[in-house]
């Protein structure tokens, strides 16, 4: 499936120009339906997009928030991704959105797993908008190469909803939503910044393994083309 890139002049300009696209997004959404769904994902990469878009003008109590994937950490933990939408999303006009989070406080990323799967079942069948990041190896959610269940995670015969993934580099175990929760999303993004990230775009472009870099899943089999937004 072809994608489609949009290149911007810097990391300021990318991050109003796709506020601006995503709030519109999910304003149809809530015209048609009277709700909204964005799955969003973590790292530093989005901070500034998320800075932008918590001060569109838009139906907030009608929009609900939720990760692409997390680690097993508190949401107080500076790692927690949750923590990084509290604080740079769930701000200004977006404090009235509803947020949906992935880790619970439960013995076991498996078990925190079945219960964000069972919280998130409603909201996403497909998403309004999910918008991904891309790691350096390759990786995009928290499907990592050599990951534990990569091969069940970016099945599309997965069951939709969330599972755990382990992978050498992830740090602490990671929730993550399976390939098919994510890939019919409405508007499908891959947020990427910087000339490194656009490298490993292009050797992810130019190959068909996607066990060895699992972005490769998004490209080449989401049901519609992918929305590449980047900056240098």
């Amino acid at each position: 499936m072809a994608s489609t890139l949009h290149s911007f002049a810097n990391a300021t300009e990318l991050a109003e120009l796709l506020a601006s696209d995503v709030a519109t997004h999910l304003e149809k959404a809530i015209a048609e339906r009277g709700s909204a769904s964005i799955a969003v994902s973590g790292g530093s990469t989005p901070k500034r997009f998320f800075e932008a878009l918590s001060t569109r003008d838009i139906a907030w109590d009608k929009v609900t928030i939720t990760l692409v994937d997390e680690r097993f950490v508190p949401a107080d933990n500076p790692r927690s991704n949750h923590l990084l939408v509290e604080t740079h999303l769930l701000q200004n006009n977006a404090a009235s959105a509803i947020f949906v989070p992935l880790y619970h406080d439960v013995a076991s990323a498996l078990q925190a797993a079945a219960i964000a799967t069972e919280k998130t079942e409603d909201i996403g069948n497909p998403f309004d908008v999910a918008i991904l990041g891309m790691g350096t190896d390759g990786h995009t959610a928290s499907f990592f190469p050599g990951g534990n269940h990569l091969a069940r995670a970016i099945d599309p015969d997965a069951p939709r909803g969330v599972m755990t993934m382990m992978a050498d580099g992830a740090g602490e175990e990671r929730l993550t939503f399976t390939y098919p929760s994510l890939a019919d999303a409405r508007f499908l993004v891959l947020h990427i910044e910087g000339e490194a990230k656009m490298a490993v775009l292009e050797k992810a472009m130019a190959g068909t393994d996607e066990m060895e870099m699992p972005v490769r899943a998004l490209l080449n089999r989401a049901p519609s083309p992918v929305e590449i937004y980047w900056a240098p």
